[in-house]
């Protein structure tokens, strides 16, 4: 990375920015010093649609307000994955609530292997995928209402999500799908920002920014150069993932790919995606803390730092709508 582009993304980072009882709980201290935070268990059940909304919370023990990261899984997931950036929230000082979607979620994988396509094209159909949207909303109501609300900043909410999960994040950040005319909307207001780690297209939709460009807030995209979606019944190539960014509308939008890598490097699973795993994971985790602190609260240093201190496992970081000086 040459000097310039160095100190472009610097400044240009730097300018960017001027309810249930728990089932389970469980303590994390660490010796370096670094805050510690609980882990909740919830089972909550939304009543109105009468479907089950299990969440994961990671909850930093903190005497001041703390942001959350609402977090959706990929297909086939549950609330149990992503442990690795859920607890970097956590121990950065950011709540993270990991949500299961009963109608995508692990429970695909069970029952005779020669009806597994037929439940992932069900998994992907469009009731679901409002479904998963209106899961968010309810978690989002009942944690800020309930016994644990104290404490986290209602003001302060990012939305997250990988694969299948970054399309919901998507659509509680402002994305709009037409059908028969009806504009279904499924924002919710109280998003800041959006995070949406390895995003499939909009299937059905010609136009992908008449569907992404409502999307204003702000916006961190993270991909990888093999970055490929093979399950069966359904293949998305990495363009993908670059095509959802450059559809998003926002006007201040940040995008990192990683050279090499898979689409599951992003899961837990620690063999997928060779020797770039655990450096990808490590690397995505402080961007994602670096996004909520810039965009949340104005510092935007860690941001700034970032491209450069990641240089060698980096293909491609951009930044949308950074006002800078190339001189």
């Amino acid at each position: 990375m040459n000097p310039q582009r160095r100190q472009w993304l610097r400044q240009g980072a730097a300018l960017a920015v001027a309810a249930a009882v728990p089932l389970r709980a469980l303590a994390d201290t660490f010796a370096d010093g670094a805050p510690a935070f609980d882990t909740h268990d919830l089972d909550w059940v939304d009543a109105a649609r009468q479907r089950p909304v299990p969440v994961r919370l990671y909850r930093p023990r903190s005497r001041q307000p703390v942001p959350v990261v609402v977090f959706s899984h990929g297909i086939g997931g549950s609330r149990m994955g992503y442990t690795w950036l859920g607890q970097t929230f956590a121990r950065h000082g950011i709540a993270s609530l990991h949500l299961q979607h009963v109608g995508s979620d692990r429970q695909l994988w069970s029952g005779n292997v020669f009806n597994l396509v037929g439940r992932l094209q069900a998994a992907a159909q469009e009731a679901e995928a409002i479904a998963r949207a209106q899961d968010m909303r309810f978690a989002l109501d009942t944690l800020l209402t309930g016994d644990l609300a104290p404490g986290i900043d209602a003001e302060r909410i990012v939305a997250a999500g990988h694969s299948y999960g970054a399309n919901t994040t998507l659509l509680v950040s402002g994305a709009s799908v037409e059908r028969e005319g009806r504009v279904i909307e499924l924002r919710d207001e109280r998003v800041r920002a959006a995070i949406a780690i390895s995003a499939p297209p909009f299937y059905g939709e010609a136009q992908p920014r008449k569907v992404l460009g409502p999307v204003t807030l702000p916006s961190l995209h993270v991909t990888c150069t093999e970055d490929v979606i093979r399950i069966p019944g359904y293949y998305s190539g990495a363009e993908d993932r670059l095509a959802v960014f450059d559809a998003i509308g926002s006007p201040l939008k940040w995008l990192a790919v990683y050279e090499g890598g898979s689409h599951s490097m992003f899961t837990d699973r620690g063999g997928s995606g060779g020797a770039l795993n655990p450096k990808a994971k490590q690397a995505t985790g402080a961007l994602a803390v670096a996004f909520v602190r810039a965009v949340l609260d104005g510092d935007a240093q860690a941001l700034a730092l970032w491209p450069e201190r990641h240089a060698a496992i980096l293909a491609r970081f951009s930044a949308v709508g950074i006002q800078h000086d190339r001189g």
